[in-house]
């Protein structure tokens, strides 16, 4: 695909089913076409209360054949229609088995949508799948996507998560579909579905995570602080996880997908010209531009002085700064192919941090809807 057509990809109109048949076309080509980048910094807001089990036996006695849905979403916990009734917690009853593929499908007739932002809202589900998880810490072992504490206010109100709130609810639609699914399988499904969907490697993803309680929620402050232009700031985040300057770089190559809000994190702007389409696009921009500190009334935040209209972040500027980092940037930049591989496995890794499965717990790679 041509860098115009890439532009036009973003900015014109087009219904779902023709984006979908445009985003294959624009994985086959990435070697030819010019390469875009942008990293998702939108966030969400929003928590959840504990409705007691009062409340809900009522609700659900008065709900009859109708059925119920309740989820803590939001500033209020909050109840609403679903085509069947929950099963509560100690029935008896049996499960029918959850075809995760069909929850894959349902969240992608979800992505699309020409009236938010890019058209996509791959970019906001990947970084609610990745904001879930990424409060693992292997020390004190809390936090990370097994709990899905999200749902609760006293984690979506960690400044970090600004606007992900837009993500939960959009997913609660697929919740009402499949009621069984926890919330940590539903936002970490989600991500794998956004990368794969807008043209990225096939990740690999199990199902097991089963949700807690506010209590388990994590503190603030374990989520990388993008404004941070000092890269042991990186390494004292992800360290923490568990993870390796590699794996770093890696997974912040997702910056290739989305754009930062002025109202939400406090920055604006994308970082590629394609921001719905999977690329190594955020370390060739990263490399190939000259930056500058953009003048503007927002926080320090940097501009390509060419066409003035990509950004990076402090973060990401000091991913030049540090001579491991630039190691992998470079890696990375020149060989897309090695940076899909490594992403899909830090992916994996990341999204099952603190997470208990069954050894037998099968392993899913998921069709994508537009091969």
């Amino acid at each position: 695909m041509s860098f115009t057509s890439r532009i036009l990809l973003r900015a014109s109109p087009l219904t779902a089913v023709a984006r979908r048949a445009i985003v294959p076309a624009a994985a086959a080509s990435r070697f030819s076409a010019v390469r875009a980048y942008t990293a998702q910094s939108q966030g969400g807001g929003g928590g959840g209360g504990m409705v007691s089990t009062l409340l809900i036996a009522t609700i659900a006695a008065g709900a009859g054949a109708a059925g119920y849905h309740f989820y803590a979403q939001g500033d209020n916990a909050k109840i609403v229609g679903a085509s069947s009734v929950r099963i509560a917690e100690g029935s008896s009853k049996s499960k029918k088995p959850i075809d995760y593929q069909q929850v894959y499908n349902a969240i992608a007739d979800l992505l699309e949508d020409d009236h938010y932002d890019d058209g996509s809202y791959g970019p906001v589900f990947l970084r609610l799948a990745w904001h879930a998880s990424g409060t693992w810490d292997q020390a004190a072992k809390n936090g990370g996507s097994c709990k899905a504490t999200m749902r609760f206010k006293s984690e979506s109100s960690h400044g970090a998560n600004a606007g992900l709130g837009i993500a939960r609810e959009r997913l609660n639609r697929v919740k009402d579909k499949f009621p069984d699914i926890s919330y940590g399988d539903l936002w970490t499904l989600a991500g794998v579905c956004a990368v794969q969907e807008m043209g990225g490697p096939i990740i690999k993803w199990r199902s097991g995570r089963i949700d807690g309680v506010e209590d388990d929620a994590p503190p603030d402050g374990r989520l990388p602080d993008a404004a941070r232009p000092d890269p042991q700031h990186s390494r004292d985040v992800f360290y923490k996880m568990g993870l390796n300057d590699q794996e770093i770089v890696a997974l912040l190559g997702a910056h290739a997908l989305g754009r930062c809000h002025k109202d939400r994190s406090g920055f604006d702007g994308p970082w590629t010209a394609s921001p719905t389409v999977f690329t190594n696009a955020f370390f060739t921009e990263l490399l190939s531009r000259k930056w500058v500190e953009r003048k503007w009334d927002g926080p320090k935040q940097f501009q390509d002085k060419e066409s003035q209209s990509l950004m990076m972040l402090p973060a990401d500027m000091a991913l030049l700064k540090d001579k491991e980092f630039k190691k992998w940037v470079e890696v990375y930049a020149k060989d897309e192919q090695r940076f899909f591989e490594d992403f899909s496995k830090a992916t994996t890794k990341l999204f099952e941090m603190g997470c208990v499965f069954d050894e037998n717990s099968k392993v899913y790679e998921f069709k994508p809807t537009n091969a």
